[in-house]
């Protein structure tokens, strides 16, 4: 590690006149993989806001990339909470990878033998498609395309700018365990093999317990961090919410958080934004 990613000290953020969450202290290392936990309403989208610079702390500070919120969103990659595509959708997966590079332009983009730049941008999606292992269907129908497939193909849309930091809002969500494991794994590799710092909020740790590096938990209207065995036991759970918390640990190593508001433990199909 040659540094921190992104810090935040006596944070405070508020939606309206409400405090999401205040007095948050987090700091993340370069090349960490950390999931952001928590129930709904919590304040976990909130975090990925600050740190894009859409929503300025009312009180202490942030430090994302050397630099103030916003400051280096070129060199952060961003996959906002889920989005459904049609069957009938006719956008190829590679041009949807592609509209990470230039989706802000007008109009389509040239044929690469017309473009200065078309052959390294073609070369840019095809590294960012092969590193989330989605050749073999990323010339389909992104409408024809299993969740697993489509959610590989929107981290490589995220990817393809080579962002030093990646912000993956939900992006387990309504995939089944299988995918759940398969992404989370996706993404420690691009971890390791890239350096990528990323950031993956969650409902649910068990899928990808494996995988993480540390958690942030977001409840009560605070935050705590640490590896997940140091931060998801019943005393720091209890002394963040307020309330008695037992934490259960299954045969299968699943925790199984219970005397919360809501068992993070539990895996709902749609989960609401923190807003």
């Amino acid at each position: 590690m040659s540094g921190e990613a992104l810090r935040l000290a006596g944070a405070t953020a508020k939606r309206g006149s409400r405090a999401v969450w205040s007095g948050v202290d987090i700091g993340v290392a370069e090349g960490e993989f950390v999931a952001i936990l928590g129930p709904n309403g919590s304040g976990k989208s909130t975090l990925l806001h600050v740190l894009l610079g859409l929503l300025p702390l009312s009180e202490g500070t942030a430090t994302v990339l050397g630099g103030p919120p916003g400051a280096a969103n070129s060199r952060i990659g961003y996959l906002p909470q889920r989005r459904s595509f049609e069957e009938g959708t006719r956008v190829r997966g590679i041009d949807l990878v592609r509209l990470g590079l230039d989706g802000d332009r007008w109009g389509f983009p040239l044929p690469a033998a017309l473009s200065r730049n078309g052959r390294a941008t073609a070369r840019r999606v095809e590294e960012a498609i092969e590193l989330v292992g989605a050749g073999a269907y990323a010339s389909r129908s992104i409408g024809a395309l299993s969740g697993g497939e489509q959610q590989r193909l929107l981290i490589a849309q995220a990817l393809v700018r080579r962002p030093r930091l990646l912000l993956l809002d939900e992006p387990l969500d309504s995939l089944d365990l299988s995918n759940q494991s398969g992404v989370a794994a996706l993404v420690q590799q691009i971890c390791a093999s890239q350096g990528v710092t990323v950031l993956l909020v969650a409902h649910d740790v068990n899928p990808i317990l494996p995988y993480l590096d540390r958690v942030v938990y977001f409840a009560a209207g605070g935050g705590v961090e640490g590896s997940p065995r140091e931060v998801i036991t019943g005393p720091t759970l209890s002394r963040l919410y307020g309330v008695p918390v037992e934490v259960l640990e299954a045969s299968d190593g699943r925790l199984v958080v219970v005397g919360t508001p809501e068992p993070p433990s539990h895996h709902h199909p749609r989960h609401g934004h923190d807003h």
